[in-house]
């Protein structure tokens, strides 16, 4: 009778440490802000984009040339070289900086990423369907007076092989953009953000 009771006391542990580690292996989700700072581990992420699209345009609209110009120079922004070991989709960044500098109302960009289906649209027009009254005038596009690029660079330390818990990651990001004037060539401004973040992980665990 004794060892009856103790088997089922044995098999009613087990299942409750089964059920626990059921509800802790469970998903679950909540909703952030997209302002929030959140940092899972030392790589680049959302967070980093938003600080340094941040500061790169607030620099490059309270210097010269833009900060001196009231007539909306046009701009073209091609993408960020991705300079770094990581799968980084750059284009995000350049998507934020045009959005940022538009809303700003300091400049006026050409749409680059469209430039074949304009062409696309404006033979189609010029093909015989559309009435000369309604076609769009050919040649009157704006040339762009200065271009957006840059270069995002990372370097990665991590801490020698000793007698220790955790092992400590130094992660380094750097990003450099640049203003150039496309007639004479100068770079006319130019301005970089830097983030360095320190990751400690322990040697086993999940």
């Amino acid at each position: 009778m004794f060892e009856n009771a103790w088997t089922k006391s044995m098999a009613l542990g087990w299942i409750i440490m089964a059920l626990s580690m059921m509800a802790g292996c469970s998903a679950t989700t909540r909703d952030l802000s997209p302002d929030d700072v959140v940092h899972y581990d030392e790589n680049y992420d959302f967070s980093d984009k938003k600080l340094i699209v941040s500061r790169l345009v607030d620099s490059l609209m309270r210097k010269s040339p833009l900060a001196a110009r009231d007539d909306r120079p046009v701009l073209v922004i091609y993408n960020v070289a991705n300079h770094t070991d990581e799968h980084i989709e750059t284009g995000g960044i350049t998507d934020d900086i045009r959005q940022e500098i538009l809303q700003s109302g300091k400049a006026r960009f050409v749409n680059e990423v469209q430039r074949d289906t304009i062409q696309r649209e404006s033979d189609y027009q010029y093909g015989g369907n559309v009435s000369p009254e309604t076609r769009i005038q050919r040649a009157r596009q704006v040339g762009a007076e200065y271009k957006i690029s840059g270069t995002l660079r990372s370097i990665t330390k991590e801490q020698p092989r000793q007698v220790r818990l955790k092992r400590k990651t130094l992660q380094y990001y750097s990003l450099v953009l640049e203003l150039t004037d496309l007639q004479t060539g100068l770079i006319e401004w130019t301005d970089n953000v830097e983030i360095v973040r320190e990751a400690s992980k322990p040697f086993i665990g999940w």
